[in-house]
């Protein structure tokens, strides 16, 4: 029988249509295209991106050359400007402001043809390094309310290049979903003196029906309400209001975690397009007793059509349940 499913943490109810219900395989909607061509994200190119901004290199070798493992730029086309005054405006009943933030794009290796199979636990670990880096330098520019980080892999997904990149979007607001997802564990502590995802992290402990990978201090889930097939997320055990805030010391765990998860999602699924975002509290509440910092990964294997947009609801054709069992089975060598 089909059911409806609630989401703990912001209401929002999904149909888990298992009348629909079909195999990983059949879910594959289209193969990752491969464009080739010149690539300003390749070793050798680096006067073709905007000026470094933070690199891992070998030692002894001077910025915007090569020698890099790992680099951040600008991006040369951004969503937003750093420069200027943000110049709120409203008019009438609408608002407006300049489009001040920070785009960046973190260059993750040298090897233009990787992806999460080839990459190793300590590539993930500078990924994930980076980030923080990026994350605590950004917060220092008050104007900037919340940092955005995000990866598309794949044309479907959304990736305009290749080459293995990760972004960094620093906003002046709070973007509607993170303020959904903090008002929603901001009500559940409120009412239960708990945290929301430390409750489903002790929960899917105990059943581990859900659960896709875990370690000593991060754990890996199919949602109990997820959206789409195989959607999983990856969360620390404590409680940990904010990615800045996460001992360094736990970065091999997460690592490791970060990358097994896509390591399964890529053979089990076939190396799916896919997205992964870093869900974190706001700079300006970055430590909290209610919200818990998360990593979501889509899989792209199902198109969002007219009923999701009109309705809100998500018709997912795989349960979790369904869904971390084959992932759990699926060996990586």
């Amino acid at each position: 029988m089909p059911e409806l499913r609630k989401d703990p943490i912001i209401g929002r109810w999904v149909i888990i249509s298992t009348e629909r219900s079909k195999r990983p395989s059949d879910l594959l909607m289209e193969k990752n295209r491969f464009r080739g061509g010149f690539c300003p994200l390749c070793p050798g190119n680096e006067d073709k991106t905007p000026a470094e901004v933070f690199a891992f290199r070998e030692s002894n070798t001077p910025a915007n050359g090569p020698g890099w493992k790992l680099r951040v730029v600008p991006n040369k086309f951004p969503a937003l400007v750093i420069e200027g005054a943000m110049n709120p405006q409203q008019q009438g009943i609408y608002e407006k402001m300049t489009g001040i933030g920070a785009h960046e794009v973190i260059i993750e290796t040298t090897d233009h043809t990787a992806n999460a199979s080839t990459l190793s636990p300590l590539d993930f670990k500078n990924i994930l390094f980076a980030y923080l880096q990026r994350i605590t330098e950004l917060k220092k520019d008050g104007r900037f309310r919340y940092i955005s980080i995000f990866k598309n892999y794949g044309e479907i997904a959304g990736a305009s290049m290749e080459h293995p990149h990760s972004q960094v979007i620093a906003l002046p607001v709070v973007p509607k979903r993170a303020l959904e997802e903090m008002s929603g564990a901001q009500t559940y502590y409120q009412k239960n003196s708990r945290c929301v995802f430390c409750d489903i992290v002790a929960q899917e402990l105990k059943s581990g029906e859900r659960i896709v990978v875990e370690n000593e201090h991060f754990v890996a889930i199919e949602p109990f309400a997820p959206r789409l097939p195989f959607e999983t997320c990856l969360l620390p055990k404590q409680h940990i209001s904010s990615f800045e805030a996460t001992d360094t010391a736990l970065f091999s765990d997460m690592a490791d975690c970060l990358s097994l998860v896509l390591k399964k999602i890529n053979k089990a699924l076939g190396i799916p397009p896919y997205n992964y975002i870093l869900h974190s509290s706001p700079t300006d509440n970055s430590d909290n007793g209610f919200y818990h910092w998360h990593f979501e990964i889509i899989p792209r294997l199902t198109k969002v059509a007219g009923f999701e947009w009109g309705t809100g609801f998500y018709l997912n054709p795989t349960p979790p349940e369904q869904a971390a069992q084959h992932l759990r089975d699926t060996v990586i060598d």
